[in-house]
């Protein structure tokens, strides 16, 4: 079966936006939860093989953030698959609905908040049951790279805070769109695949994944307050990401391919 052209692409996104404002409450908020269980479990895949090869990574810092990435887009491509709500592909995959006036702006506000929140949930429970108490991040080196990441995340500035986070979130949705052009399983993980690699070996910043790896590096012992975490990193990240999906990909992607 051919690949969706990206026209065809853009106006699926239509039929998609329509389900997700109309998914009933408790349903959002499990799909919210479980997506973002999924991202904090592709998080931990990224630290536990990325920083498992100390001795030959400390020469060759690219080739950490390559095994890295190789492992995080396993996140994406649960939540494509299997339909879970998740607040960055969110950003975009409203769009198109929302422009060519099939509901609201309230309705989209309405799912971002819901399904950032059930995202935040997600990644806390699955951080805290599935590698805190399971004493993943306990030993080096996985327990200096957690909070050598979360400290390093909000040491930033936060102006470069949130153009990483429109970068991350561009390549997040760019790869959500690719997955949309596929069919088959094969089809959609490829298109989830290299663009998520591609955001986590660069170092953009992603306010879901941030909501495990930063809590996670507190947890085991990192210098951050919750105040620094939220104003530091969350909201620059958050507001970058929402900017790097929904214009970036949502409104730029409607412009061109249904403006008729």
């Amino acid at each position: 079966m051919k690949l969706r052209t990206p026209r065809e692409i853009t106006a699926a996104t239509l039929d998609v936006g329509r389900n997700k404002v109309a998914i009933p409450l408790s349903s959002q908020i499990v799909q919210a939860i479980q997506a973002g269980a999924f991202i904090a479990f592709g998080g931990i895949l990224s630290v536990i093989v990325g920083f498992g090869f100390p001795e030959i990574t400390v020469h060759n810092p690219s080739l950490q953030r390559l095994l890295s990435g190789c492992m995080f887009p396993i996140g994406l491509i649960l939540v494509v698959v299997l339909g879970a709500e998740l607040f960055t592909g969110n950003n975009a995959l409203l769009m198109p609905g929302l422009m060519k006036r099939h509901f609201g702006i309230m309705d989209v506000l309405r799912n971002w908040i819901i399904v950032y929140f059930g995202n935040f949930a997600g990644a806390l429970l699955f951080g805290y049951v599935m590698v805190y108490m399971a004493g993943l991040t306990a030993v080096d080196p996985y327990h200096s790279a957690i909070v050598r990441m979360a400290q390093t995340k909000v040491a930033m500035p936060w102006v470069t805070v949130f153009v990483k986070g429109i970068g991350a979130n561009w390549c997040v949705c760019l790869a959500v769109w690719l997955a949309l052009s596929g069919h088959t399983l094969l089809e959609k993980m490829a298109g989830c695949f290299l663009p998520v690699m591609a955001f986590v070996v660069l170092g953009y910043e992603h306010c879901i994944a941030n909501m495990f790896f930063i809590p996670v590096g507190m947890m085991e012992g990192a210098s951050v307050s919750a105040m620094t975490f939220v104003s530091a990193n969350l909201i620059p990240a958050t507001l970058g990401n929402i900017a790097g999906g929904a214009i970036f990909v949502g409104c730029v992607n409607a412009y061109v391919h249904l403006k008729k």
